[in-house]
């Protein structure tokens, strides 16, 4: 077996948690979302939680496992519409939220995996989301700096890996996962599929394997719905 594969998600995580430490999981509401390790983040305790991602899950799914654990201390997030407990956690000041502008937590994240310290960008700026935040005109247009995002670790979901950890999404859960596999000190993928080294073109990898450190099949394939829709036939 690869040194990358691991057999289930507690042991792909094994050695790798504490308290206190910042992690991004990726997802876009619960699309690309890598559950069976963020279960396996709940049932391991650690508590005082940085989480770096899209959303904050909704109500029992995602994110929002650890919400009702308590073991996030802080967000930093672009959407969190869709989780009353959140919400919740957020008007009686039990957790800290810093939001982005969904484009600019991107660019972010991307800038952590690249090397890049902080970017200036014309979004945001002259809202409350910049406020304290150094401003530049560049143009004769106002921008804000940003600083570059990192993790310590990075829990990803792909749709197929190899034992080298490249990655392939599929469809809408390409989004954040890419960056967030680069900008992680230690990334950890979850896979629908792994396929022997060389099944995936070159071509159409996404994340390539130096980034990704572990990688395991997850446990339960079954895709939580966010919100289903049906008519008659």
């Amino acid at each position: 077996m690869s040194r990358k594969i691991y057999p289930n998600s507690v042991a792909a995580l094994d050695g790798l948690l504490r308290d206190d430490m910042t992690l991004m999981v990726g997802g876009f509401g619960l699309c690309g979302v890598p559950q069976n390790l963020v279960l396996a983040l709940r049932n391991s305790g650690v508590t005082g939680l940085t989480c770096i991602s899209n959303n904050a899950g909704v109500d029992g799914a995602g994110l929002g496992l650890l919400l009702e654990s308590r073991q996030i201390d802080k967000m930093i997030a672009s959407y969190v519409g869709e989780n009353k407990l959140f919400e919740k956690q957020y008007l009686d000041g039990t957790i800290e939220v810093e939001l982005n502008p969904q484009g600019t937590m991107a660019e972010r994240m991307r800038a952590g995996g690249a090397g890049i310290a902080a970017f200036f960008t014309p979004t945001g700026y002259g809202t409350p989301l910049t406020e304290g935040k150094e401003a530049r005109q560049f143009d004769g247009r106002w921008h804000v700096l940003e600083t570059a995002l990192h993790s310590d670790v990075s829990l990803v979901k792909a749709w197929k890996g190899d034992a080298e950890g490249n990655l392939i999404y599929r469809m809408t859960a390409r989004n954040f996962n890419p960056p967030m596999a680069e900008a992680g000190r230690v990334t950890v993928a979850e896979v629908e599929e792994i396929v022997p080294v060389g099944a995936i073109d070159p071509h159409m990898v996404h994340t390539p394997g130096i980034y990704v450190d572990r990688v395991v099949v997850g446990e339960d394939q079954e895709k939580t719905i966010e919100r289903r829709k049906t008519r008659e036939g």
